[in-house]
């Protein structure tokens, strides 16, 4: 059996998100090819995986059965070229950090800056992500480690506090708010928030729709599905939509977005902004930049 390793990859991906369409955004392909390359799975395989309705698709008695094996294999291919990728950049003295919204070196200079005079030999490379999407272990695979305010705690990650930053809403200058340095979460609830896509994780979602002070997630937010920081900025810009973000990512929105101005929210849980990464991938570089964030938390905790 000849079937190519994508299209297992491509099968696990559908079956994940149970539609077509989401599935070939997530995979960056067209949705034409994704419907190809399932179908000639199928064909290959000799094997009915997908029932396709008006909703979306659902797994045949056959595909679930199937879906475990292909999933193991996919993990495990992926898990092998990523722990390679991950090898080869240590013996280079490279460290890839993953952030969402702003870069680190806009956000946490200090904590580069003491990093870089610890550890001269080192590259620090950054890659803007997506928003946590399925589980913690997948998202932060592509990366050494991340730099961001917590997504979901699962086995086997680990995470290092930097600092505690205050939630703020990003509203336009004309605003009833926009004037105020602070104002109260429960002011800003009749707002209408943006709209998270459904893979994102609900308690990441959550924490930008402030949903533990409303006690749910908004009756109406916008139809969008955003997915990154640059979905999210471009929804700001165009005045679509509100959502809370960590204080100093608000600061930097307001001055990159002409119009816009951010206001502290004093009620709303802090954003724990912090270091994220996996243990079984845990090299003596990683180590290095944990060990500077917790010298440095230490330090501002006795200051």
């Amino acid at each position: 059996m000849s079937f190519r390793k994508d299209h297992l990859r491509y099968f696990v991906t559908v079956a994940e998100e149970g539609q077509i369409t989401r599935a070939a955004r997530r995979l960056a392909v067209a949705q034409p090819a994704l419907s190809q390359a399932i179908a000639q799975l199928e064909t290959e395989l000799g094997l009915k995986l997908l029932e396709r309705h008006t909703r979306g698709v659902k797994l045949t008695a056959e595909g679930e059965a199937f879906l475990a094996k292909a999933r193991a294999v996919v993990d495990h291919e992926r898990d092998v070229r990523l722990t390679a990728q991950s090898l080869a950049r240590a013996a280079k003295s490279i460290l890839e950090v993953g952030f969402v919204g702003p870069p680190p070196l806009m956000t946490s200079p200090e904590l580069f800056g003491a990093f870089a005079a610890a550890h001269p030999e080192v590259e620090v490379s950054f890659r803007d992500l997506p928003f946590p999407c399925g589980t913690t272990r997948s998202w932060l695979e592509p990366v050494d480690v991340a730099i961001c305010h917590c997504p979901q705690v699962e086995p086997g990650v680990r995470i290092q506090a930097l600092r505690s930053e205050p939630r703020a809403i990003v509203v336009p200058e004309s605003h009833r708010l926009a004037g105020s340095e602070q104002a109260s979460a429960t002011e800003t609830l009749g707002e209408r928030f943006i709209g998270y896509d459904p893979s994102v994780q609900p308690a990441w979602a959550a924490f930008h729709s402030l949903d533990d002070v409303r006690g749910g997630p908004p009756e109406d937010p916008t139809e969008d599905e955003v997915g990154t920081s640059m979905q999210m900025l471009s929804l700001l810009g165009g005045r679509r939509g509100v959502t809370a973000v960590p204080y100093c990512d608000a600061r930097i929105v307001a001055q990159v977005l002409r119009g816009t101005a951010a206001v502290k929210l004093a009620d709303a849980a802090p954003a724990a902004i912090s270091l994220v990464w996996l243990a079984e991938r845990e090299n003596a570089i990683v180590a290095a930049l944990a060990q500077v964030a917790l010298e440095r938390s230490s330090a501002r905790a006795d200051g």
